[in-house]
């Protein structure tokens, strides 16, 4: 039997508690406005739920989107452009365009990954238990396509005391001009 150095054994045994939102490393690369072009789905107005297969969602979505939308995959900690992210505006799932976040509910926790403390409204987000990796936590999808996003945890500041772990590759963004532009062009 080959016994590790303590430090080695801390390390390991708190490998998943560091990696709270866990799954499989990815960087990001996508987030550009041709991704958006390619996808048939993707809207920032239109909130009617879709049924899309996976198979579709792999010919349209990047890469590093699929494999955290479809596959719960997540970003390395820190890798995200949006974690030190400050612009004042909305956030979008990556996958399907459904408003998730407003950039005044975002905070810095210090978990490596983008943090907010309340969704932009209650259908936007879906709570879904989620015991794999020994842990027992809430996975949050997108309430639109079902996009994996992250997960909720219940240590963030008020006034929720929550803190959603969101994956900064399933995330657009508008600044806050833009947003309201895009919007007041609708019927």
């Amino acid at each position: 039997m080959i016994r590790l150095p303590l430090q080695v054994q801390m390390f390991l045994l708190l490998l998943p508690l560091v990696s709270a939102c866990s799954g499989q490393p990815t960087v990001s690369k996508s987030n550009n406005m041709n991704d958006k072009n390619k996808n048939p789905y993707y809207s920032n107005t239109d909130h009617q739920k879709l049924s899309v297969t996976d198979a579709e969602w792999k010919k349209i979505l990047p890469p590093d989107v699929y494999h955290i939308a479809r596959e719960k995959g997540t970003e390395r900690p820190w890798s995200s452009r949006f974690e030190q992210f400050k612009e004042v505006g909305t956030y979008f799932c990556a996958a399907c365009g459904q408003p998730l976040f407003k950039s005044d509910t975002k905070f810095e926790s210090g978990c490596g990954w983008p943090s907010f403390y309340e969704p932009i409204s209650k259908g936007s987000i879906l709570y879904i238990p989620d015991h794999s990796h020994g842990m027992s936590r809430t996975e949050v999808q997108c309430g639109r396509c079902k996009a994996h996003l992250g997960h909720v945890f219940e240590d963030g500041p008020p006034p929720t005391g929550l803190r959603y772990c969101i994956n900064g590759v399933i995330l657009d963004f508008e600044q806050a001009a833009a947003v309201e532009k895009n919007y007041n062009k609708q019927p």
